[in-house]
């Protein structure tokens, strides 16, 4: 089932099903789509080996993946800020100032040494409009939002790692938030993408990626993922059903298959 939602009242209560609504949890499915995975990239490469692993991310999906490099500083990092303020929110953290509480969370992290350098050398009109850009998407995301229980076990800001054929292909990913648990008897386990620009077809192979790469992390299918846009108010929900993992499969495949020619 897909649904699309416009400002939901609570986009927490939108992304969980009642349990009666949770289906068994399928651990049956990985080792299948591992093993389509496998053989097709047997097909692509002929058995040979690159010299470095063929690394492919959710953007490696897109045909024309040259057209992400147009992306503004500016957007990256209202992008990057929103997604410390979705993680700061996901455990109850009240939030006083949105850029600074944002830009606080983010250097005590790890951050990407260039994006840090971009927001050290914005000049003071450029902040200004900045702040600004974070503060409405920050409006839009908490009004949204509601409350993670703490028992639905909220993680945030997730790097994954998947290595296959030997390591000669590795699956990266992130994902911004994901609660619920891969242990449980019934599908419980949601992905949350979160963007700070319109929902869009990239986001739909985004979501099947998201799902594949945790199927193979856990073994186990997860029940829903996810998109919202800090920029309409949008929540994309998807459920995770056999077809999807398969377009996932199709899409990582064609991706590798692109990398392969560009290697």
């Amino acid at each position: 089932m897909t649904s699309l939602l416009d400002a939901p009242p609570s986009l927490v209560e939108a992304l969980r099903a009642t349990r009666r609504r949770r289906p068994l949890a399928d651990r049956a499915r990985a080792a299948g789509l591992r093993a389509v995975l496998n053989d097709g990239i047997f097909a692509v490469t002929g058995g040979d080996h690159p010299h470095t692993p063929l690394v492919i991310h959710a953007g490696s999906l897109r045909p024309d993946v040259t057209s992400e490099r147009h992306d503004s500083a500016r957007s990256r990092l209202r992008g990057t800020l929103i997604g410390e303020l979705l993680r700061l929110l996901s455990v109850g953290v009240h939030v006083d100032n949105p850029f600074v509480d944002a830009c606080l969370a983010w250097r005590a992290q790890t951050p990407s040494p260039e994006l840090l350098a971009r927001l050290d050398g914005l000049d003071d009109d450029e902040r200004a409009r900045l702040r600004t850009d974070v503060e409405a998407h920050f409006v839009t995301l908490v009004r949204s939002f509601g409350a993670v229980p703490a028992q639905w076990q909220p993680r945030s800001a997730l790097h994954v790692v998947q290595r296959l054929a030997g390591g000669d292909v590795v699956l990266r990913d992130h994902v911004d938030l994901m609660f619920g648990s891969a242990n449980s008897l019934n599908a419980s386990v949601t992905l949350l993408d979160l963007t700070s620009s319109p929902l869009g077809e990239g986001v739909e192979r985004a979501l099947r990626y998201h799902a594949l790469v945790e199927t193979l992390r856990t073994s186990t299918v997860p029940l829903r993922s996810a998109a919202f846009s800090s920029a309409t108010g949008e929540l994309w929900i998807r459920e995770v059903d056999p077809e999807l993992l398969t377009r996932a499969v199709e899409d990582v495949i064609a991706a590798i298959e692109r990398a392969w020619a560009l290697r």
